[in-house]
């Protein structure tokens, strides 16, 4: 009989990870609130200048998204992670400084979102590269499970924390504490005992666009992955259309507090950390790829139900919907990630992670600035509605590929160098499922 494997929690390493990511999505989740309001109420920015600040704070993934897959492969996780946490809570900190100083403007604001969205990249990266070294393949799930978790109870801690502090203690005390919870964050990452640097050596290395493009063909070039990428894609982008523009809709139309807007932004974390938790029960009964197949159907119809948020007993009908659509991205957070995990050798998880990331996040602002440019051009209903329809059909390309026959988690290993890559290819094709 084999022993069972220990649980995640067990590792020293895992705990310091997720301590240290606790703070850092809280320092997030609270400048995702307060930096907008800060713009839109005291330096008057409008639906435009709103969906720019937003667009801003993803955009890097589209500038630097790739390239850093290839650094992330090549230095040390631990770093990597100290060094991305220490710049955002310096960035951070430069807000209030010049709001106290009578110096803060919106340019400033597009620099910090800019150079603290090219530090996520690293973050982001870097920490799901770093997992499966930490903690084994084999605890993957449980490790994810715990991260989309804590990423739902940030969401609701930090963004509704993140609006009662902008209500009460005024937009530049509520990013001051986002720099201190980064900063609490690279002092524990600290803590992660040091692990083997990656063996790359100097005159092997390779030039940087084909180390690129072996990570845009491991997840173009298969099907599954292809399709996971595709539906989180459409995702963000339909998420980011609506987001983009809310700031804007609470507070000029719907004339709603910014507690308001946090606590509707927190229904969001309650959604995810419920997606989190009913991953692992469904997937085990039903199979984990019929189970992300299945979600959309489940979930996608709350995304119509978002375009009808208005006063009174609408802004319930609206709070339910992002509640669906986020628990769906629960579901999909944990057995999505968990499965590109599996599937990917060692030296290429960085690059593969990057491509996720480079595609998803870039969607993010392009969702962003669409949503923007909508809201300016035809109104702010219109951007909603759009970026609905988006989130209401973003589960076909998963519910249309053979990820709906995946019961099991087939772990494909493979060298780095082509030969090999089309060997593991042949390999996925004759399992028929990943």
């Amino acid at each position: 009989m084999t022993r069972a494997l220990p649980s995640p929690w067990r590792l020293r390493d895992f705990r310091v990870l997720f301590t240290a990511g606790a703070l850092s999505h809280l320092g997030s989740n609270v400048g995702y609130v307060a930096i907008p309001l800060f713009a839109v109420t005291t330096l008057d920015a409008g639906p435009g200048q709103a969906g720019a600040l937003a667009a801003l704070s993803t955009v890097a993934f589209l500038l630097i998204g790739l390239p850093v897959g290839v650094w992330v492969d090549r230095l040390p996780g631990r770093r990597v992670l100290v060094a991305a946490d220490a710049a955002r809570a310096a960035l951070f900190a430069s807000i209030p400084v010049a709001w106290w100083l009578g110096a803060l403007s919106l340019p400033q604001l597009y620099a910090v979102v800019l150079l603290n969205g090219c530090a996520t990249v690293f973050f982001d990266v870097g920490s799901q590269s770093v997992l499966p070294e930490l903690v084994g393949r084999e605890r993957l799930v449980p490790a994810n499970t715990a991260l989309v978790s804590l990423m739902g109870g940030a969401g609701i801690a930090g963004r509704g924390a993140g609006g009662f502090l902008v209500q009460f203690f005024t937009a530049p005390l509520a990013i001051l504490g986002g720099s201190v919870a980064y900063l609490v964050s690279a002092v524990g990452l600290m803590g992660i005992g040091r692990r083997r640097a990656p063996a790359v050596v100097v005159a092997d290395r390779r030039r940087l666009r084909v180390e690129i493009a072996e990570g845009l063909r491991h997840v173009l070039g298969s099907r599954e992955l292809r399709a996971l990428a595709l539906t989180a894609t459409l995702t963000n982008l339909g998420a980011q259309m609506i987001n983009a523009v809310l700031p804007v809709l609470f507070t000029r139309e719907l004339h709603l507090s910014a507690g308001v807007l946090g606590v509707y932004w927190a229904a969001g974390g309650v959604g995810i950390l419920l997606g989190a938790g009913l991953a692992r029960p469904i997937a085990a009964r039903l199979g984990h790829g019929r189970t992300l197949g299945l979600a959309g159907l489940w979930f996608a119809p709350g995304a119509l139900a978002v375009a009808l948020i208005g006063d009174g007993p609408w802004l319930w009908v609206a709070g339910t919907g992002w509640l669906a659509i986020m628990t769906k991205t629960g579901i999909d957070n944990v057995l999505g990630v968990t499965l590109r995990q599996h599937v990917t050798p060692d030296p290429l998880l960085g690059r593969m992670n990057a491509t996720f990331r480079f595609l998803l996040t870039g969607a993010t602002a392009v969702g962003s600035a669409l949503g923007g440019l909508v809201g300016q051009v035809a109104g702010v209903r219109m951007a909603v509605w759009s970026g609905a329809i988006c989130l209401a059909g973003a589960f076909l390309p998963v519910f249309c590929s053979p990820i709906r026959r995946l019961r099991e988690l087939p772990v494909v290993t493979a060298p780095h160098d082509r030969a090999s890559a089309a060997a593991a290819k042949k390999v996925r094709g004759a399992a028929g499922q990943v």
